[in-house]
């Protein structure tokens, strides 16, 4: 390997990645969570604090009193069920809001809890457009409240070390990346996913996934290139997209709603390759294959996951930050830009833009 910085292998690559490790989400400080939004997300997020974190779930509002109470009987057998959200972030034992309701709503519920006071992570996709992502952040920075999006693929145990080869240089210099995000949902013009109104589609559900994996490697592109079919409802099913970068470097991405993919992910350099199995945004394999012959395959830790972020979100608040290197205010805008761009060009119009 050549002795340089690993930014020269990938741009989004620092001198920190060269350990490929993250810590155990154990030992991060205890903080007292709220969450807002009673689905299935929300759900496996307070499982993982639960099990994996030393903090816990204080906290749940729905706008439905049942709805709220069975999902704290179920994920968070100590937690205060709120009729609606505005009781949730005024409870004084929060110290964190996790935000899990439709795209449509995160800009809302956002701003409800930093008004409150509130530290906030808020689902991906972070908003549903820029400029909403943008009070919001502009908020918090009035506020001097912690703000992340919960890109948790980020903080893997995989993704550390997936980083660390491409550190190291064990692939040269990224050349390309190859990502995709399919699932199968039945037409339903109801179901959220197929809803405008609701900020459906294929690409902030599902898509933000590789668009997400691409900036964190090869940061902000240069260009985009995007091809959309739409669904009945006017939201996108499916769309395919080219990032490029400075020296001809690319990311080639797609998302659709209509299949489920191999949901894999392949980065592609100078030297070699590392092919990410499926599911590549959730806790699992790669195998790293070098031009020269030499492979080796990582297998680590394998289950739900959400408890990384989760730790992470409690380390930062903990140190007095407002955010996280990791998923920083600059990159949660960053994506949100380029999938502005991509539903522009496949045609996606959200009521009220």
């Amino acid at each position: 390997m050549t002795d340089v910085t690993p930014a020269s292998f990938a741009p989004g690559l620092t001198t920190d990645d060269l350990a490929g490790t993250v810590p155990d989400p154990r030992t991060a400080p205890a903080v007292r969570w709220g969450v807002l939004g009673a689905g299935n997300i929300a759900g496996s997020f307070s499982d993982g604090v639960r099990e994996h974190t030393a903090s816990t779930v204080v906290a749940v509002g729905s706008r439905d009193l049942t709805k709220a109470q069975l999902f704290a009987d179920a994920h968070a057998p100590q937690a205060r069920a709120h009729a609606g959200y505005d009781a949730l972030v005024e409870d004084p034992d929060v110290d964190v809001v996790y935000v899990a309701t439709p795209h449509s709503h995160h800009h809302e519920h956002a701003l409800l809890a930093i008004r409150a006071g509130k530290h906030v992570l808020v689902e991906k996709a972070f908003t549903q457009d820029a400029a909403q992502a943008r009070e919001v952040l502009d908020a918090a920075r009035q506020a001097g409240v912690f703000v992340m999006e919960a890109m948790w693929t980020r903080f893997l145990p995989h993704v550390a070390a997936l980083r660390g080869v491409l550190a190291r240089g064990e692939i040269g210099r990224v050349v390309s990346v190859v990502a995709d995000h399919g699932q199968f949902f039945p037409y339903a013009p109801e179901h959220r996913l197929y809803a405008p109104g609701l900020a459906g589609g294929a690409l902030l559900d599902l898509g933000v996934y590789p668009v997400s994996f691409a900036h964190d490697l090869l940061g902000a592109p240069e260009s985009v290139t995007a091809v959309g079919a739409l669904t009945d409802t006017g939201v996108d099913g499916q769309i395919g997209m080219v990032l490029g970068y400075p020296g001809g470097v690319q990311a080639t991405l797609s998302t659709t709603l209509w299949s489920r993919t191999a949901n894999t992910a392949v980065i592609s350099g100078t030297e070699g390759r590392v092919e990410v199995a499926r599911t590549f945004y959730a806790p699992t394999s790669f195998t790293v294959e070098r031009h020269d012959g030499a492979t080796w395959a990582y297998d680590g830790f394998r289950g739900e996951g959400k408890q990384y972020q989760a730790a992470e979100v409690a380390r930062r608040v903990a140190a007095g930050e407002t955010q996280s290197p990791r998923m920083s205010w600059d990159g949660t805008l960053e994506v949100m830009d380029t999938l502005d761009a991509v539903r522009r060009q496949a045609g996606v119009v959200y009521p009220g833009e």
